[in-house]
């Protein structure tokens, strides 16, 4: 499976899918899309869903999307990373964004990742169509303090999905409920990323009624990667964001994360990222 990474903190484009010419890859970086006008199907990790005019969705990295039309289809894409979202410029508001990042967690990692968002009122569809028609003229005139105003108004669009998803957590039915397999063991792996018992390949067999020989071909059939690249990569992630956003020390995010110590953490970190946990942490915050 290709992968395709973000070359700068925040990308926003309005195009006719027709002028989509790649196949599904996998995203390094999170993307709100939104269609504007036309109908099709959307390829998620390998599973198909319908989506139409109006429908919302949300891409976290890791990924593997792409789009297939019915009738001729627009759509806007947001797409960014963490450090756009964490962008700050008093060293006072690290916590609070740190904060706000770990809350969004749920929102990327815990919202049926196989529908679109359900946006129980009418009036939220109506602010987020603003709120993106307001990105683009943003994007595109790039008046003065566009970057701030971008990353307010993405934060804008990531509250109101919040709100949406948590009042729809609570009114799931049970068809609503039965979901791909591979959807439940992602998350799975995000919810006990901190307990290394519960990731365990006859821990997840068991779990999921799997044999234990097939658990690593059914992940790397649906995510195109192995089970412990996923796992690996996404506690790296999870580590550069409290790195970056949190005065917590290299020894106590060990132990949140589940390394089985800091010098496995730091091991693992810089096989990755190329420098030290702390080496990261100064260049990720201003001086």
């Amino acid at each position: 499976m290709e992968h395709k990474a973000l070359h700068q903190p925040f990308e926003l484009y309005v195009s006719d899918m027709e002028h989509w010419q790649e196949r599904p890859l996998i995203y390094h970086f999170f993307e709100i899309v939104q269609i504007l006008e036309g109908s099709g199907t959307r390829l998620v990790n390998n599973n198909t869903f319908t989506y139409k005019k109006g429908c919302i969705f949300l891409f976290t990295p890791l990924d593997c999307r792409g789009f297939e039309t019915k009738t001729p289809t627009r759509f806007c894409s947001i797409r960014f990373s963490e450090v756009f979202l964490g962008q700050y410029r008093h060293a006072a508001d690290r916590e609070r964004i740190g904060h706000w990042l770990k809350q969004l967690e749920h929102l990327f990692y815990h919202h049926n990742r196989f529908r679109e968002i359900l946006i129980q009122q009418p009036g939220d569809c109506q602010m987020i169509t603003t709120l993106i028609h307001n990105m683009i003229g943003e994007y595109e005139q790039k008046p003065s303090y566009h970057e701030q105003n971008l990353q307010h108004l993405v934060t804008l669009i990531l509250n109101i999905l919040v709100r949406n998803v948590h009042d729809h957590a609570d009114t799931v039915t049970g068809e609503e409920a039965t979901e791909p397999l591979i959807n439940g063991m992602l998350l799975h792996i995000r919810q006990h990323i901190s307990d290394p018992e519960k990731l365990r390949v006859d821990y997840l067999a068991q779990h999921f009624n799997l044999s234990v020989n097939y658990v690593g071909e059914y992940f790397r059939k649906f995510t195109g990667e192995s089970l412990q690249q996923y796992i690996t990569q996404y506690k790296i992630r999870l580590v550069q964001q409290r790195l970056a956003y949190s005065n917590l020390t290299v020894s106590q995010i060990a132990g949140e994360l589940g390394f089985s110590d800091e010098s496995h953490l730091s091991r693992q970190f810089r096989k990755h990222n190329g420098v030290s946990p702390l080496e990261y942490r100064k260049n990720a915050r201003p001086a």
